[in-house]
């Protein structure tokens, strides 16, 4: 129930209000937020205008799709970490082209909030390249035929000089107007939103958002955020995917742990920050200004080696965490990359960790190197800027495993093979990554089946084993790799990646897994959130399945999808655990409804927010149900445990000299893990045995016309 002191003219938390626009006719209208409330925001809503307008079997590149920017209540409101963005379509590049979700970071979330939108609903297609300008209610469809064709930087810097530079530029780059399934969209220059929704984009000839917003957001207490906020940056948050602990020995810390990354420590600099370098220190817990220190991320996913490129950290709007690295490497564009370059995760150390490796002797470069960061930002920064995505690091796998088995040389014409320097690879040389990124981005030449992704070139190009290889890390059948999967809690991780239409980007287990308490501790916390100490193993020592770790699984799922829903960074969120002694190392896991309450004025409990979390997955498992084509070729089955939640083999032969459930491996054990499946179908209410929603459950999540659509297609197994 709302606080009856609130204002009745005045829509607290949402705007109210959804912008519609169709290229087809170049039509805009408007609609209310009010119909779509009860899935929350930003994933939620977005997942059910995909439900309720997108018919299954739809082609994701045709007008007839639909891609939708949805941010949510607590997107731009003063509370933390809350600056992401959802954008839901039809996948590019995974088998049945189901719903998928993109997330991003960045500022494009606050701009479109500030103008005034809770989600920008975009259909048709444009007969000619275009870019939306959004300005508040002032909503124009412009010419892009001066940017079709350049690069996300390039882009966006004509843009913001053409609107101002206050608006914030969401783009596509080639990469995206050529239609490769792996493109990504770029806003605020590194922030990417992958799935392949570029390319979507690039079918509807939109070349870019552009938003600029000042509108106020009302909040119901602005005085309680206020003070949440500051509760949560003195006692509860830690640092990147929330660690609680520094990865040094500290006078101040109990604990430390060298994996940690709480990388702040004396001596440590922000090496060319402006007027000089910037040691960051050993911040300490309370301290709510040098919370920004903490996370010095080039330093974790480069090593020592990038301090000297360090300019600063920085980050989304409202966080104050910033695990973005902005660098200076000259190295970068002397060999076609950018020098100016900046990202968090994957695009920082692509070469280092998904190449090197699977290379082999076909380099000699070595991770930790000056050589490796600068072949990670070259390939980084001309990723970013083709829009080109990677799929969690799967293209940079694929380009490794493809030339250094010879596959390559085997299936592109000789001609084609030329093209490019191999030899670089060998040779320390990569200034050959531009012209080779460039040839996939174009997507009109035979090595461009490498950005459709494994289902295609894997068959066009008869290596089915590559599915089956654990450096492949592809963990689903239908087309995805592991996103700290199994071995983020064994059964828990190999869970979670099964549930959706693509890597799963969930970080609440892997947040606790790695904070850097010690194990005794965090089973202390497990017991406490997920009923008993074994909802936890350590690491590759893993037990069997049981229904704490059902309970964890179920959890990990639901917060992460709140998080995309309300909007919050599920890479430092849920606040788990705590960096401060005096509390025993206790999070708050209350904090999320307390903002929501707090913003809202509507009287939330967190057990309100995880159902709405879970109604919100049974949203996606019944949109996926009607598009999903069964073992008979028919599209439309409830079998998600034999078509959907399907494992790729290695998982289970990995690791052939030790047995499973023993000390030392990553391995899963088949039959345990269809209970485990078992186990996690029940936490939700869908049918134990097919995976699928039922009439119960969809009762219980009030979806009267889900259940109403999925018992007329036949895909309610208790109607």
């Amino acid at each position: 129930m709302a606080d009856s002191k609130l204002d009745p003219n005045k829509s607290y938390g949402w705007t109210g209000k959804i912008l519609r626009v169709n290229l087809t006719d170049k039509t805009v209208s408007v609609s209310p937020t009010d119909p779509y409330k009860e899935y929350l925001g930003g994933m939620g809503i977005a997942n059910k205008i995909m439900y309720d307008e997108v018919p299954a079997g739809t082609d994701p590149l045709s007008p007839e799709n639909k891609i939708v920017f949805a941010v949510g209540p607590l997107t731009a409101t003063g509370v933390p970490l809350a600056g992401r963005t959802t954008i839901a379509s039809l996948s590019t590049y995974t088998t049945d082209h189901q719903v998928v979700d993109a997330h991003t970071g960045g500022m494009i979330g606050a701009a479109i909030k500030k103008a005034g939108w809770d989600a920008i609903v975009i259909e048709g297609a444009s007969d000619e390249p275009v870019y939306l300008k959004i300005d508040d209610d002032d909503i124009e469809i412009k010419p892009a035929d001066q940017v079709w064709g350049q690069g996300t930087r390039a882009t966006t810097e004509a843009l913001s000089r053409k609107e101002g530079t206050d608006f914030c530029v969401a783009t596509i780059g080639p990469a995206g107007e050529n239609l490769l399934p792996y493109a990504c969209i770029i806003n605020s220059r590194n922030h990417s939103a992958g799935a392949g929704a570029a390319a979507v984009m690039g079918s509807k000839k939109l070349k870019a958002l552009v938003v600029r917003g000042s509108q106020p957001i009302y909040v119901a207490d602005p005085q309680e955020v206020a003070d949440l906020s500051d509760y949560m940056l003195r006692e509860i948050v830690g640092s990147n995917n929330n660690h609680v602990v520094p990865s040094t020995q500290q006078e101040w810390a109990e604990y430390f742990d060298k994996g940690s990354r709480w990388t702040a420590q004396k001596g440590l600099t922000w090496a060319l920050a402006e007027g000089g370098p910037i040691d960051t220190g050993e911040p300490k817990p309370g301290e709510i200004n040098t919370v920004g220190y903490r996370c010095m991320k080039a330093f974790k996913d480069e090593g020592p080696e990038a301090e000297k490129y360090t300019i600063k950290m920085d980050g989304c709007h409202s966080c104050p965490i910033h695990c973005y690295s902005d660098l200076r490497v000259p190295a970068s564009a002397a060999n076609g990359g950018y020098e100016i370059t900046g990202n968090t995760c994957v695009p920082n150390f692509p070469f280092t960790n998904y190449m090197i490796k699977i290379l082999g002797d076909n380099t000699s470069v070595e991770a930790g190197s000056e050589d490796a960061l600068i072949w990670d930002q070259v390939f980084g920064s001309t990723m970013d800027d083709l829009g080109l995505w990677c799929n969690y690091g799967q293209i940079y796998r694929d380009i490794a495993h493809c030339y250094a088995t010879g596959l390559l040389q085997k299936v592109l014409p000789p001609e084609e093979y030329a093209e490019i320097n191999w030899e670089g690879f060998k040779n320390n040389d990569p200034s050959m990554v531009p012209p080779l990124l460039a040839k996939i981005a174009a997507n009109d030449s035979e090595i461009a089946y490498i950005g459709h992704g494994p289902i295609v070139w894997t068959e066009r190009w008869n290596d089915p084993d590559w599915w089956n290889t654990p450096a492949s890390t592809l963990i689903n059948v239908r087309g995805w790799p592991v996103h700290h999967a199994h071995e983020c809690f064994g059964q828990v991780g190999l869970l979670y990646n099964m549930v959706f239409n693509r890597d799963d980007m969930i970080h609440s287990a892997v947040n606790f897994q790695g904070c850097g308490l010690p194990f005794e501790l965090k089973q202390q916390i497990a017991a406490e959130v997920w009923g008993d100490a074994s909802a936890i193993d350590p690491d590759k020592n893993y037990t069997p399945m049981n229904e704490y770790k059902a309970n964890f699984a179920w959890w990990s799922i639901v917060t992460d999808v709140l998080h995309d829903s309300l909007t919050l960074c599920n890479w430092v969120w849920p606040m788990t655990m705590s960096p401060t002694k005096a509390r025993d190392y206790r999070g708050d896991l209350d904090l999320e409804a307390k903002f929501m309450k707090a913003v809202t004025g509507e009287d939330v409990t967190t057990e309100d927010l995880y159902k709405m979390g879970a109604k919100i997955t049974t949203l996606q498992r019944a949109n996926t149900a009607r598009g999903m084509v069964g073992a008979n070729g028919q599209m439309g089955t409830n079998d998600f445990r034999n078509v959907h939640d399907v494992v790729t083999e290695w998982p289970f032969t990995m690791d052939p000299d030790i047995e499973v459930f023993t000390e030392g491996t990553n391995k899963m054990d088949k039959e345990d893990f269809q209970t485990a499946l078992t186990m996690m179908y029940e936490c939700f209410g869908w049918d134990p045995e097919l995976g699928c929603p039922t009439a119960e459950c969809l009762d219980y999540y009030d979806m009267p016309d889900v259940k109403e659509d999925l018992a007329a297609l036949g895909l309610l197994p208790d109607a």
